[in-house]
């Protein structure tokens, strides 16, 4: 019996059954980065590596013409992965298939754009009949443009209006712009670690909190004049740089994954969303929350319905467009909303310079808005957290059968397994003499997680970066078991398994 993913479910609207303990998962990191990265044993990893030779024969002859005319032979940095970047040619639901006619359960899902699962029929169909009537992009108004606004504001507490852009990075932007208009103040102060899109003056403390602009290549360093970054969790330190900006043009805004910094890599604490409004609503700042992964895949009420805190700005993305192109978008309360207005209208009010000749086409807005409610519709969300659930839990036995220390963790049906822990190295500038040391090490764990992610792949599991599985409503029981059995069959051959 193919038993769905749903059986269990309560359906309280929110993919996170039980929020995790926080504490617990940074002593299990202290742990995994006590000892030397625990790679797959030689051989194995060699049985896998053959398989890309013998099986993926026709990707590789693509990717090498590819690589003629696209730098590094890809177009976006989540198609690249270890030996090549495989070619795929269909998504369904839970699964992807190459062109070699391989089939891999899809724990990627666009980068987390799809909680239905890849393609939806139901969705599908609405845009097909769109593109026979109306085409993707006229640059003037259409009626999905309302009915997706109208949706999110329904669904999300903290926005009262949404202005959609071409990308999660645009609305980024736009948030930054909109909050030093509202507070007429200078400073973005950003959690470290976090990705809020590759324009310059973001482009700060990425990845691993403290980097500054160690991996801001191309950007130079005077855009980083008013961008700053704490340390997740740390709200003595976001109060002193606060503090201290007060004398030196303010702080214009906080900006925050509300899960932490990639998508919960690096997990805060439950009550710290609700520390760092407190912060804001005294020093007179903006709280703008990057809801680009959060928003529709924690809840549809996005992580501030979850958490029961209401920040100032909502960036959107991914979900928002459900899995289109486009997918962007600025929402918040009406008196900041105000400094987005286009055309000739704005009451007076200086506005924001933004613009996208393709942001809120009609195929993007049409898609959002069907997804939305089918997503309402199905209970997805609670589905997909399900799914998330049950394959956290195995990958916890799994970790403990093996003696292994890798960490397993999820927020609802964002999923966490961290096997060298990249990312959650230290960067410590009074002490500047070990920077390089890090970034050495960084590199080193860097190798083995591709080969990991290498050997998922070859076993028909296609993940982000070989550390971050987002699970979706298509992934039923025998699905996820599935997953663990292919998962086990890598784990067995990790080094020092006995």
């Amino acid at each position: 019996m193919n038993k769905t993913s749903d059986d269990s479910n309560n359906y309280n609207g929110f993919s996170i059954s039980e929020y995790h303990d926080t504490a617990k998962i940074y002593q299990q990191f202290k742990e995994l980065l006590s000892q030397p990265p625990r790679a797959l044993e030689r051989n194995a990893m060699d049985k896998y590596l053959l398989y890309y030779r013998e099986k993926c024969r026709k990707s590789k002859e693509m990717i090498d013409q590819a690589m003629k005319y696209i730098p590094g032979g890809v177009q976006h940095n989540l198609a690249f992965n270890h030996p090549f970047p495989l070619v795929f040619t269909k998504a369904d639901g839970a699964y992807l298939y190459d062109l070699d006619g391989n089939t891999y359960i899809d724990f990627l899902q666009a980068g987390g754009c799809t909680v239905l699962g890849s393609n939806p029929e139901v969705v599908r169909k609405k845009v097909i009949e769109l593109l026979e009537t109306c085409g993707p992009v006229t640059g003037l108004f259409h009626e999905y443009e309302l009915k997706l606004s109208e949706k999110v504001a329904q669904l999300i507490p903290g926005i009262d209006m949404l202005r959609m852009l071409g990308s999660g990075t645009e609305a980024d932007m736009a948030a930054v712009r909109v909050a030093r208009l509202a507070t007429k103040k200078k400073y973005i102060i950003k959690m470290g670690g976090a990705y809020h899109g590759w324009s310059d003056q973001l482009a700060y403390g990425i990845r691993i909190p403290g980097t500054k602009h160690l991996e801001s290549h191309g950007v130079t360093r005077n855009c980083f004049k008013y961008t700053q970054e704490f340390y997740p969790n740390d709200i003595k330190a976001l109060e002193r740089l606060l503090r201290r900006n007060r004398l030196h043009g303010g702080t214009a805004a906080v900006l925050i994954e509300p899960v932490g910094p990639e998508s919960g890599t690096r997990p805060l604490y439950k009550d710290f969303n609700q520390q760092v409004r407190e912060l804001c609503d005294k020093y007179g700042s903006l709280l703008i929350f990057d809801e680009v992964v959060t928003a529709f895949r924690i809840g549809l009420s996005g992580a501030q319905g979850y958490f029961g805190v209401i920040p100032d700005l909502t960036v959107l993305g991914k979900v928002l467009a459900g899995g289109y192109p486009s997918a962007g978008g600025l929402g918040g309360k009406e008196k900041y909303m105000k400094y987005l207005s286009a055309g000739i209208a704005g009451g007076g009010s200086k506005k924001a310079l933004v613009g996208g000749t393709m942001a809120a086409n009609p195929l993007s807005a049409a898609a959002g808005y069907f997804t939305l409610c089918e997503m309402e519709k199905t209970h997805a969300v609670e589905k997909a957290g399900h799914a998330g659930d049950r394959i956290t839990k195995g990958l916890q036995e799994m970790i403990k059968k093996y003696k292994l220390p890798f960490v397993a963790f999820n927020q609802g049906s964002i999923c966490h397994l961290e096997t060298v822990g990249t990312v959650l190295l230290e960067i410590n500038w009074s002490k500047p003499w070990k920077i390089p040391t890090v970034m050495k090490e960084a590199k080193i764990r860097k190798k083995v997680m591709e080969e990991m992610g290498a050997a998922y792949m070859a076993e028909g599991i296609v993940t982000l970066a070989g550390s971050r599985l987002y699970t979706s409503a298509a992934d039923t029981d025998d699905i996820i078991d599935e997953a663990l059995r292919r998962f086990d069959r890598i784990f067995q051959n990790i080094e020092g398994v006995v």
